[in-house]
């Protein structure tokens, strides 16, 4: 049965299930040829077809990224290409029965489709990717309990005026898709909790992302709401999944424009020294032409450190350069891995075995 993307919520795991991610990291998603996938592929699993087109469903976008987050499995998300007929397809978990899923294409991507999974059926889904000059923004967030800041689930939150509802799911996460630029007021109310209104900004092409702390009914206090915006290529990028998991499972150190903005390095090789296991050469005099090496050794190399792979927005360059090509008032992000544990498949390779760091520019 075919379905169309609807906006939806967003999911990723809190801190709480820490102790059982290993374990559902073993969980297998199997991703196979878009074309020709039948069920039988899958055994007694559930199979997924994500078709990806324009606006007007009639044009296939080969390469278009899709992207899929488990609702009710702590597993990382998929964000995998779509093939030359813009079809993409996997086998489900066993242990999964929901996932939110969109489509990406350069700047622009889909509404958000929420499905649900049944053993041994197979999903059909046609993500239609958005083209438009005007961007509109996105909200999301999690919506946790005031006093104990506990996740909230079944929230409904909805932007006042707007027909468009989102519902917080088991982690207390939700996301508003497609949400005109201006000012709003978000409205979020749960059975048990102070019902809360309140202002926000959304900005054209940025994402606004909420933290909402519920009242209890019985209890007088004022609600809690932090505000923040991220930029949308970051998201586009990865970037805030990998930060997000890795630090979740300790595996990189990730710098955000507002702790650039707070260090105020002269250059990008100081402020790379402030993670952890990672050390400042500087030949000479010591003020120019210093770059970053990770303190582990690795096979092949002189005990004692070795030289990282470099990235620039996603580009390999020589971790040597950083400091002559690009500035800290230029960046808005860095990740940095040591090692080659930490890093994910995308900066991954036989050269990033001492590790990697990434710059993402403004």
């Amino acid at each position: 049965m075919a379905i169309q993307a609807v906006p939806g919520t967003r999911s990723r795991p809190t801190s709480a299930a820490k102790a059982v991610v290993f374990a559902s990291l073993l969980l297998t998603v199997v991703t196979l040829p878009a074309a020709g996938l039948q069920e039988t592929e899958c055994g007694d699993r559930a199979s997924l077809h994500v078709l990806v087109t324009d606006e007007s469903g009639a044009l296939a976008l080969p390469g278009a990224t899709v992207v899929l987050r488990w609702t009710d499995v702590v597993l990382r998300p998929i964000r995998d290409p779509a093939a030359a007929d813009g079809r993409f397809s996997l086998c489900i978990p066993r242990d999964a029965s929901g996932a939110t899923l969109w489509a990406e294409f350069g700047d622009d991507s889909s509404e958000e489709a929420v499905v649900t999974f049944e053993p041994g059926t197979t999903r059909e889904v046609q993500l239609r990717v958005l083209f438009g000059t005007v961007q509109p923004g996105r909200i999301v967030g999690r919506v946790l309990d005031g006093a104990t800041e506990d996740p909230v689930a079944t929230a409904a939150v909805s932007v006042v005026g707007r027909p468009q509802e989102a519902q917080s799911d088991r982690q207390g996460r939700f996301a508003l898709s497609g949400v005109p630029a201006g000012e709003h007021s978000i409205e979020v109310r749960r059975i048990g909790y102070a019902s809360l209104r309140y202002p926000v900004t959304v900005i054209r092409g940025l994402t606004t992302e909420l933290e909402i702390g519920l009242v209890p009914s019985p209890v007088e206090m004022e609600p809690l709401v932090a505000t923040a915006t991220r930029p949308r290529r970051l998201e586009i990028k990865g970037f805030y999944e990998r930060k997000y998991f890795g630090e979740l499972l300790s595996g990189g150190t990730f710098f955000t424009v507002e702790d650039i903005d707070r260090r105020r390095p002269l250059r990008i090789s100081h402020m790379l020294a402030d993670a952890p296991g990672i050390r400042l050469r500087c030949p000479g005099s010591g003020r120019r032409g210093c770059w970053v090496e990770s303190s582990r050794a690795a096979a092949g190399f002189t005990p004692g450190g070795c030289e990282l792979k470099g990235y620039l927005d996603g580009s390999p360059i020589s971790v040597r350069d950083l400091d002559t090509i690009v500035l800290p008032v230029e960046v808005a992000g860095i990740e940095v891995y040591q090692g080659a544990g930490e890093l994910p498949p995308e900066f991954g390779g036989y050269d990033a075995r001492c590790g990697a760091v990434v710059i993402w520019t403004k």
